[in-house]
């Protein structure tokens, strides 16, 4: 019998630029920024998850066999986040728009969840993203490793 209610699991894509940066979206209300990342549903795979939250979050439309599984990570006592990456060549991020809303505290208008986007370099991490985020990108993850990877193998590299 497990007496703890299963974790929550959290889908994204740590989307890399061709010039060693990270695509990081501004969230809105919050002084940090973060990944295109969010809940998995029902019966939905974590692939699926990380390709429907990034469109959400920033309207990009990211082919799922250009996507590198970086595995299941523990997250915390309550969630797991599962993350993908790929590597694209640098875009304006003024083309990103989020389509997904949450109500205001004073629930009179809608917002949009993520309000700014960035290209930011590898070092810019620790001061820019949450804690926990921070441990993962830049003490668990080899940021340079993976983009030098991800331009490595011609499936990976661009997204369409």
């Amino acid at each position: 019998m497990n007496l703890f209610p299963p974790k929550r699991l959290s889908c994204g894509i740590v989307i890399f630029s061709d010039r060693r940066e990270l695509l990081l979206c501004h969230v809105t209300g919050h002084d940090h920024w973060d990944l295109p990342k969010g809940g998995a549903r029902a019966g939905e795979s974590p692939r699926r998850a990380a390709l429907r939250e990034t469109q959400e979050e920033t309207g990009l439309r990211l082919p799922a066999e250009r996507l590198l599984d970086l595995g299941r990570f523990d997250f915390g006592p309550k969630k797991d986040l599962h993350l993908f990456a790929t590597r694209l060549p640098r875009f304006d991020v003024a083309t990103l728009r989020c389509e997904s809303h949450f109500t205001a505290l004073c629930g009179t208008r809608r917002l949009p969840e993520m309000d700014g986007y960035g290209w930011f370099g590898f070092d810019h991490v620790p001061s820019l993203c949450p804690p926990k985020l921070s441990a993962l990108l830049t003490g668990r993850l080899d940021l340079a490793g993976l983009h030098d990877t991800l331009g490595s193998q011609p499936g990976l590299a661009r997204a369409a």
